[in-house]
């Protein structure tokens, strides 16, 4: 396990990241997906490029969040901060890295207009669902609806 009090830096995502971000992902899901990444990355940048953030210890990019500021979608006209994607290479957790990198998004978001930061979860998945309460997320008046589409079928109405 690296040095605990190893130097971190949050700085914003450029496209130099890519290949450190494919790691962490494949680190944490066990697939290597580049082609996704390179197009998530290069939409990020392309979007709102100081707002994504990573996080380096000894010059090595550890984790990632993306986000943006947006405003007028969902009815919502005042602007908000979105956090889409993060993660923390699994060697690194537990030295509130996540933490830092929130704190730096939200400093852009916060500089750039933005009234609130909102995101969407998986349910499912109780360690995003803690980390994200414990940096004071909570359950928001939007709520996300979806209708499955299987092949072949109608959508019911």
């Amino acid at each position: 396990m690296p040095d605990v009090q190893s130097p971190t830096r949050v700085r914003p995502l450029d496209e130099l990241d890519i290949g450190s971000v494919v790691r962490i992902d494949e680190r944490i899901t066990g697939v290597y997906r580049p082609e996704i990444w390179e197009q998530r990355v290069a939409y990020y940048i392309r979007r709102d490029p100081e707002a994504s953030r990573v996080v380096e210890m000894d010059g090595k990019v550890v984790g990632f969040m993306f986000g943006d500021l947006r405003a007028g979608e969902f009815g919502l006209e005042e602007p908000s901060g979105w956090i889409e994607r993060f993660g923390i290479d699994p060697e690194y957790r537990g030295r509130d890295l996540g933490k830092r990198l929130f704190e730096g998004i939200l400093e852009h978001f916060k500089a750039s207009g933005a009234t609130s930061v909102r995101t969407l979860i998986d349910g499912k998945d109780p360690s995003v669902t803690g980390f994200l309460t414990a940096l004071g997320f909570g359950p928001s008046a939007l709520q996300a609806l979806e209708i499955p589409l299987a092949q072949g079928s109608e959508v019911r109405r």
